[in-house]
């Protein structure tokens, strides 16, 4: 779950660290109010959506007037904002953040995030900040700083007196530095979260060190003791159909391709859309209705991919063993009339009751094509979408 820029700010401050002054507004009068109580002849416009790249998509802009704030902030709010990381359509903008300008005179990037193969935190930083890090990783890897965090003794002060000398901090910035990155450890922890980045980390020209922005990713897993933290959740920057499936309790995530999946179990949905990639075909999701799925769950799972307008042909792959695979029979026939389905269906059914449930798709007078194992289903539903019999 990600947190919006002026939400991960205000988790910042409750733990004793500066931000820049700012304030969200919900409307362009309300960004303008901002600006006038912050103060100063100069402020930045941004707007708050789940996405990076927003600078180049036009979503930080810099006013000079409070009537400058406000027309910037009526340009962003209710429109999408389509960044390289959300395209084609975006997300919308609800709120902008409008805060005071500083003095700036380096740029550094600094993120602390899990690192899977290490089974470690990670605290990369770099003295490239404020530019695309996959680039500056790519391009010039040597610029890249990283440190990993023991389990048990967490970050130790000489890793973070080792990171300041490489980003050539000095004075009162190598202090503040010093003394940010163990804060930012121990709210990383408490809270629970994937990813805190912050790009750019600025040193101001008085020789400070301060968040200009921040992201902040929480670990689904662990929201059920993050209540705080889940109640920020904007479901309205996640796709439509994501936050149905999330409100049903499903495991579903929108692509780009045409045949959607419906599988139980998330190493069988890989190995799923792996067979159709194989066989030349592309999905259009990922879609997990788990071990103990109801008919009601899989008519649900059903109708969320068929809401897919890209969707040719749906492949549904179900190995019964807590979910019987005649339950899934019944939901898939329940939704199949509910909707009135006009777009081909492949069926791969195995495990517990698989005859019953083979039976009562054929039984059900709908146009379902069944397949004998996974291969064949994924080279059906190939042939499907391409106009080729099944």
């Amino acid at each position: 779950m990600n947190l919006h820029e002026f939400q991960a700010k205000a988790r910042l401050r409750e733990k004793g660290i500066s931000t820049p002054r700012g304030e969200a507004a919900g409307s362009a009068e309300a960004a303008r109010a901002a600006a006038e109580k912050l103060g100063g002849n100069a402020w930045v416009v941004k707007a708050q959506v789940h996405a990076g790249g927003r600078g180049k998509a036009g979503g930080v802009k810099l006013a000079k007037s409070p009537d400058e704030v406000q027309a910037i902030a009526a340009s962003l709010i209710g429109r999408p904002l389509v960044t390289y990381q959300n395209a084609p359509d975006g997300q919308p903008v609800n709120q902008v953040l409008v805060e005071e300008t500083l003095a700036i005179e380096r740029e550094l990037y600094l993120s602390l995030l899990v690192d899977r193969e290490a089974e470690k935190i990670a605290v990369v930083a770099s003295a490239s900040g404020g530019m695309d890090i996959e680039e500056v990783a790519r391009v010039s890897p040597e610029k890249i700083l990283k440190a990993h965090c023991d389990p048990v003794n967490g970050l130790m002060p000489y890793q973070c007196r080792e990171l300041a000398f490489g980003l050539g901090l000095k004075a009162e910035a190598f202090q503040d530095f010093c003394k940010l990155l163990p804060q930012l450890y121990k709210l990383f922890v408490d809270s629970d979260l994937s990813l805190l980045e912050i790009n750019p980390l600025i040193v101001t020209r008085d020789n400070r060190v301060l968040p200009l922005d921040c992201k902040m990713s929480v670990d689904d897993n662990a929201l059920y003791r993050q209540k705080a933290l889940a109640e920020m959740n904007d479901m309205s920057q996640i796709d439509a159909k994501e936050a149905i499936a999330h409100e049903a309790g499903i495991n579903y995530i929108a692509l780009s391709g045409n045949i959607g999946c419906m599988v139980n179990g998330a190493g069988l949905a890989m190995a799923t859309m792996d067979l159709i990639k194989l066989h030349g075909g592309e999905p259009a999701n990922f879609l997990d209705v788990g071990g103990g799925a109801t008919a009601e769950t899989v008519a649900k799972a059903f109708k969320i991919i068929l809401a897919d307008a890209n969707v040719k042909a749906v492949l549904v792959n179900i190995f019964g063993g807590i979910m019987r695979c005649d339950i899934i029979a019944d939901g898939i026939v329940t939704a199949v009339k509910e909707v009135g389905v006009k777009i081909p269906v492949v069926v791969r059914l195995e495990g517990t009751n698989v005859d019953l449930g083979k039976q009562k798709l054929k039984e059900s007078g709908l146009a379902i094509i069944t397949a004998d194992d996974l291969t064949d289903a994924a080279i059906r539903a190939v042939q499907s979408v391409k106009g080729e019999a099944a």
